[in-house]
């Protein structure tokens, strides 16, 4: 896998609502993985990428393989969070993205989440499709 960075961090509002929050009116901690797949899936919308679309021409899809979660300091229902991601790291069938979930300018959570592109009915990794590839300015190799 090798190393990467990015030129610009990718940034998703998401409100805390009532079904985010646990007894203690605060976010209940799974909800952040929830977060973050909203603002990777719409990274990868922003830059053409179409996950459903994707699948059905190329018979393939992402899967999360391991997510790494810290947290810092609760949120609250109504605050809107600044939820983002930056690809980080590449690999032949594999993406590593650092995200983080801010309130302002204070760090709520943050960790990164590592997916691989899989063949949808076997869940066999695969090379990702070259138009993936391109989208994400990855040189196919």
């Amino acid at each position: 896998m090798s190393e990467r960075t990015s030129p610009a961090t990718f940034t998703w509002p998401v409100r805390v609502y009532w079904e985010d929050t646990d007894a203690g009116g605060i976010v209940f901690y799974a909800n952040y993985l929830k977060f973050f797949e909203r603002a990777r899936t719409e990274w990868l919308r922003s830059l053409g990428v179409d996950q459903a679309a994707l699948r059905e021409q190329t018979g393939g899809m992402f899967v999360v393989t391991a997510a790494e979660v810290r947290y810092h300091r609760p949120a609250r229902l109504d605050d809107v969070l600044a939820v983002s991601a930056e690809l980080t790291a590449t690999g032949r069938a594999s993406l590593t993205i650092t995200q983080a979930a801010t309130l302002g300018a204070q760090l709520v959570c943050d960790g990164k989440v590592h997916i691989a592109w899989v063949d949808a009915l076997t869940l066999r990794p695969g090379r990702m499709p070259d138009a993936v590839l391109h989208a994400l300015h990855i040189q196919p190799r």
